[in-house]
């Protein structure tokens, strides 16, 4: 379901989520205009909703600085925004306690695109899905899977939870909001479907893919096989640029080994995991950082320029590579 607004991109955004329908329907869609000279920047976060606790606070003022160096054009966040359990309604005080009272810069004041964690499914996610918290913060917008067109990308946004056997197979002790989910299977063949149709009609300069869990990664969780299994061919067959997630609590840079995609985990928005880190995938490691801290990435037509910040807004890592030279930067 397109949404065609000529008007403000709020009142698209209003419209589209006035037309909602089955968890099983094609992929919502949005658009966020880009600079005037094409351009695009926005930052990311992830696994952050901690009513400011585990320096929560501390990078969302950096985050507000870099905002406002870069003039970003919205906020893209992994997942996990509500922790430990998600949120427990619409009127949950963790949403304000958590989200808006926490990002409060001006430069901040921008459109939120949000993916599911699995900490948020652990709560009321229909809650979290509600266009009542839009109500109460204008950024906010959360679905499960969605598609956003700003112009020179195109982001697919992805809700990775209900790929993992282990949240229905050994759930540990937790409970997991499946509603609009169930029957597993038809949801994830529905997806998929979905996601590779709107990949392979996509004629966006990048390919940005957005999901909670880490594809590729040195961090505590290690690959999800699931993903690698059944989302990443869809990646590679459709020339996907990256792939951003959060899910391990780190800042991490990895290059795939045969193909252009570059995997980006931010997930470091509050608590992280100090010396957790596995040997997978060490040969294609760009970057790691234990830490906490975010990202940001500026694109134009023909370049792509990623930093990651630690808690104090110092640059950790930069990485920089025209379009055409991606694979080549491998």
């Amino acid at each position: 379901m397109a949404c065609f607004c000529n008007k403000s991109m709020a009142l698209c955004l209003v419209l589209t989520i006035c037309l909602l329908g089955s968890s099983f329907a094609e992929l919502q869609r949005f658009e966020h205009p880009a600079n005037g000279d094409g351009s695009l920047s926005f930052l990311v976060i992830g696994d952050w909703g901690r009513r400011g606790a585990y320096n929560q606070s501390e990078v969302a003022f950096q985050m507000g600085r870099i905002g406002e160096k870069l003039n970003i054009n919205f906020v893209v966040s992994t997942g996990d925004d509500f922790y430990d359990n998600g949120l427990t309604g619409e009127n949950d005080p963790a949403f304000e306690e958590s989200f808006s009272k926490i990002y409060t810069a001006k430069s901040l004041q921008k459109q939120w695109y949000s993916v599911l964690g699995n900490h948020d499914y652990r709560g009321d996610v229909k809650a979290q899905l509600s266009p009542v918290l839009k109500k109460l913060d204008s950024r906010w917008l959360c679905l499960r899977s969605f598609v956003l067109n700003a112009e020179i990308a195109e982001f697919f946004f992805v809700d990775t939870n209900p790929f993992v056997d282990a949240y229905f197979e050994n759930p540990k002790g937790h409970s997991y909001d499946w509603r609009g989910v169930l029957p597993r299977e038809k949801y994830l063949a529905n997806l998929l479907k979905d996601i590779e149709s709107a990949l392979r009609e996509s004629r966006a300069k990048w390919k940005i893919v957005v999901g909670h869990h880490a594809i590729r990664t040195v961090g505590h969780h290690g690959d999800t096989r699931e993903l690698v299994k059944q989302l990443l061919p869809i990646l590679k067959a459709n020339d996907v640029d990256l792939y951003i997630n959060g899910h391990d609590h780190c800042l991490e840079h990895i290059s795939d080994a045969n193909s252009p995609i570059q995997f980006l985990t931010s997930g470091a928005g509050s608590k992280a995991w100090r010396g957790d880190v596995k040997t997978l995938n060490r040969e294609v490691v760009k970057f790691f950082y234990d830490g906490q801290g975010f990202m940001s990435v500026q694109l134009t037509q023909t370049n792509a320029e990623i930093l990651f910040y630690d808690v104090a807004g110092k640059v950790l890592h930069r990485w920089n590579a025209p379009k055409q030279q991606l694979y080549s930067a491998i």
